[in-house]
């Protein structure tokens, strides 16, 4: 997703080390247990604890519902073993800059200034970029795209959360793994719109973030633009009829990684289905345990449907 945002070097610099370092921190979950799992998520802004020159931004994520969106979803479909409360303050740990989970998951905090940072650079964004045909028009002004794009990134900061809270194990990075909860979530509850915002803000901060660097190759995020692809596959392997000419035919996905979106979408919808069926909450146990028996059906069927392309595929390369 091209862009020639003029964001400042100083300023984009300090904002993707941030967004590299987001949700870092050692696991240490208590060891207290909770047998009734009746933990709820709240969404609180410590209006006295924001700066005026931030009011702009949190006023849009508040008035969106973003954060409440993925909360109300987590309140009716987890059990959790203990409260979490979602913070949009300048009342942060030292050091904290962006949106950041706590080791325990039960506290997720959002500077106001991270929203002003986001929202400065998507402004930049639709001033200089065409859009994307993908986004409808209506989406393609700062406030939505930062509405959406905070929805994504908040959607990865619960999945650190449930990942600390659950003590759910992982077979790789948990900052992939959060990142795929992300796409899990808002693809399938909210639609396309924060994965593209979401691509087109980490686009933005790929193509001014320079040469890579040591430590932007040895953090335990995946690379920027490795990111944005990976955001862009599973929306479209989710659906391929739906999106492989406005993404992969628009040239935003390589048409050499498009073949391994809908096994890889599908995998990672019922590896969430999976991780999750076992703290459902009896409301949504019956739904949950449907959903994720048809998620499985559909891994099956991708997995088959890969083996009949890979001979081919592997020629062509």
């Amino acid at each position: 997703m091209e862009s020639g945002g003029a964001y400042s070097a100083r300023s984009r610099t300090a904002f993707v080390g941030a967004l590299l370092v987001a949700g870092f921190a050692v696991v240490s979950c208590g060891g207290d247990g909770n047998a009734a799992a009746s933990g709820k998520v709240t969404v609180v802004y410590e209006d006295s604890a924001i700066k005026p020159k931030d009011r702009h931004a949190v006023t849009v994520i508040r008035s969106s519902g973003v954060l409440e969106q993925v909360a109300d979803w987590v309140n009716k479909s987890v059990a959790l073993p203990h409260d979490m409360v979602v913070k949009v303050t300048d009342k942060v740990p030292p050091g904290v800059t962006d949106a950041v989970t706590q080791p325990d998951g039960r506290t997720i905090f959002v500077p106001p200034v991270f929203l002003t940072q986001i929202e400065g650079v998507l402004s930049d964004v639709v001033k200089t970029v065409k859009r994307p045909a993908v986004l409808p028009e209506a989406q393609f002004n700062a406030d939505d795209l930062t509405a959406l794009s905070t929805q994504f990134i908040f959607g990865h900061e619960m999945g650190h959360a449930l990942q600390r809270q659950l003590l759910l194990a992982n077979l790789g990075l948990e900052e992939v793994a959060a990142d795929g909860f992300a796409s899990f979530y808002t693809v399938n509850e909210v639609g396309p719109g924060p994965s593209l915002a979401a691509a087109i803000l980490f686009d933005e901060l790929a193509r001014e973030e320079g040469k890579l660097t040591l430590e932007g190759f040895s953090s335990d995020h995946p690379v920027t633009q490795q990111r944005v692809f990976t955001f862009l596959c599973y929306l479209e392997g989710s659906d391929p009829k739906r999106y492989y000419g406005p993404l992969v035919g628009a040239g935003y996905l390589p048409k050499t990684r498009a073949p391994l979106c809908p096994q890889a979408w599908a995998m990672l919808d019922y590896g969430w289905w999976t991780q999750l069926q076992a703290h459902f909450t009896e409301a949504f146990k019956d739904q949950g345990d449907k959903t994720q028996a048809n998620a499985r059906d559909h891994l099956i069927a991708e997995t088959k449907a890969f083996e009949k392309q890979i001979d081919d595929l592997r020629r062509g390369q």
